[in-house]
């Protein structure tokens, strides 16, 4: 998708300093697929302890 938009110019320098990234594109990108993986999170955060496990841990570990 095309689109323009206006990005602070500091924010943007600190962005591609921060990540090592050569474009602007490339930043904006890394950044909207660190925000839907932040929001994914979010979402599985929610299900803390609300979840029943069964198994043994204790014959799962490998390194007896």
């Amino acid at each position: 998708m095309r689109t323009n938009v206006v990005v602070d110019d500091n924010l943007m320098a600190s962005a591609l300093k921060a990540s090592g990234l050569k474009t602007k594109k490339g930043a904006i990108e890394e950044g909207l697929k660190l925000l839907v993986q932040m929001q994914s999170q979010k979402a599985i955060k929610s299900f803390r302890g609300k979840l029943k496990w069964s198994g043994n841990l204790a014959e799962m570990r490998t390194d007896k």
